[in-house]
Formats: C-alpha cells, structure tokens, sequence
C-alpha cells in the first residue's frame, strides 16, 4: 500500500487494491479475504462494504488495513486476522494457538448428536483434543443439561477453550490439560459418547500443504505421525474403557484414512459402525458403539 501512487483511498479502492494484490500471490477467494479485512478493521459488516465503497478512509483507518493487509500477504489465515471464526451457529475466538475451525468439522457435531438421542437429557460427552472447543461448546450448548469435559495437552488450547466457553456461556463444560483420557477429571467416569478431532495429517505431507495452514496454525494440531494415524489408533485402543454401555466414539479423520479406521474400530470390537461424509463429501467421521 505503501508503493501506491498518492491518492485518497476509499473503501472501494482499497478493496479492489487488496484483491488484486491478492489474486496475484495465489491467495483463494482475494475478494472475498479483501472485504473481511476491511469490514474487520472498520467494525462493520460486508453489506456496509459495498454500500460504503465511496467513503474515504483516514490515516488511522489506513494504518491498520496496512498491517491485516501485510499480514494476509505472508498467507496468516483470515481467523487469525479477524481473532474469530464461526462454527454451528457460534462465533469462536482463535489465535494461532489452536487450528482454525472447519465446516467439515461440524459433521462431528452432528454425528455425536445423532448417537446420543437417547441420553441427550443427560448426556456425559468427553472431547479429545478439544483445540478452541468448538466441538465440546457447540454440542455443550445444544444439550445444557449435559455434563461434557475436554482435553488437550496443549496448555494454549485449554486457555482459548476455556475463554470460548465463558464467552458463549457453556457453563457445562470442564477443561484439563492431559493427553488424551489421562485428565484426572474424569477417572472413573464413563461416558455416552467420546469425540475426537485429533492431528490426522501424515508428517510427509505437512510440507504440502497450503502456506496457510503449514505455516501458521499449530503443528502439533495438525501432524498425525508416518501415516497420519497415530493418535486414531491410541484413541480408539483406549475408548472403550471410557465408555459406558452403549456408549459412542465418534472421530474425524483426514480424506482417504476412514477405510483403515473402520478396520480399527472393528479390530477393537465396536458395532453399528458407520462413516459419515462432510459438506464436500468426503468420507469425514467414524464413529461406532461399545
């Protein structure tokens, strides 16, 4: 922005400035990033954009789409620029300490609903790498009078969970620092259904993928070992001794992973095991019965 040629900006041009810079750097969707840096940094929303394209913006206006803009240029996601990141229906906080939530990832949500209808008065749920919490808050709010606990073994991730929650009032839900089922919360409980989103990426591949994702959100989040399954196998080893009977394991995974997945499930003894596709129809979450 710095390079322009001297002119008064308005809205519009600097939407228009900022999606051809972007377009030319390979960034996807750059109109649709340019608006939401702008109607961010001006606290306004996207229909205000287009409706106040003529309005010129001030020095201090300017000052701080120069630095979203710098920032978007070294491909930081748009979560993390904006701080937040809609999921089922709720605004979440992120930062770069936990990955940024998918729409995928809502298929989990449904999936866990769908396995608890018959308890969901009285659902006890655990959620493994639990990140921002978005799973645990999303169903903890569609079932308030559930008891539902998280993990991670990030300290940074329990911290924003803990904040998400607060802000979205889920009061049921209770955070610990652990790996996996080693919280000390819920020794001795056992639960209606277990969900997991954990690092399914295979440690090969990190390097391919988009600078958005490899070169900002938390690698710890995303590398799931030589083949992407490591943590999968832990979880679905250990699972059935957290579950009460009848009780659910519903786990994400990444594309291509849910055939070798269901053969765990199926090595471990689960039943009515099913896969179920996202929004793109990828074979997305595993889930089955104890």
């Amino acid at each position: 922005m710095a390079n322009a040629p001297p002119k008064t900006w308005t809205i519009g041009s600097l939407v228009k400035w900022a999606t051809d810079d972007f377009r030319a750097r390979g960034i996807e969707n750059p109109r649709l990033d340019a608006e939401l840096i702008v109607a961010h940094a001006l606290g306004i929303d996207r229909m205000r954009v287009i409706l106040d394209a003529e309005r010129p913006l001030d020095e201090r206006e300017l000052s701080t789409l120069r630095d979203l803009v710098k920032r978007r240029r070294a491909y930081e996601p748009i979560a993390y620029l904006r701080g937040e990141r809609e999921f089922y229906g709720l605004r979440f906080r992120v930062d770069k300490r936990v990955l940024v939530p998918r729409p995928d990832t809502e298929t989990l949500v449904d999936v866990a609903l769908a396995r608890t209808a018959r308890v969901s008065l009285s659902m006890r749920m655990l959620d493994l790498c639990t990140g921002s919490g978005c799973v645990a808050i999303a169903i903890a709010r569609q079932r308030p009078t559930s008891a539902v606990f998280a993990t991670d073994v990030s300290p940074d991730a329990i911290a924003v969970a803990r904040e998400n929650a607060l802000r979205l009032g889920a009061y049921n839900v209770a955070f610990e620092e652990a790996d996996l089922f080693a919280a000390k919360m819920i020794q001795g409980v056992r639960f209606d259904v277990v969900t997991a989103n954990p690092p399914y990426i295979a440690s090969g591949e990190i390097e391919t993928l988009q600078p958005d994702v490899r070169d900002h959100e938390p690698r710890l989040a995303l590398d799931g070992g030589a083949d992407g399954l490591d943590l999968v196998r832990r979880i679905v080893a250990e699972a059935p001794e957290h579950l009460a009977p009848g009780g659910a394991l519903a786990m994400e995974v990444g594309a291509g992973e849910a055939a070798a997945t269901v053969e765990l499930f199926e090595a471990r003894g689960f039943r009515e095991i099913r896969v179920d596709r996202d929004i793109a129809r990828i074979e997305r979450v595993v889930s089955g019965l104890v």
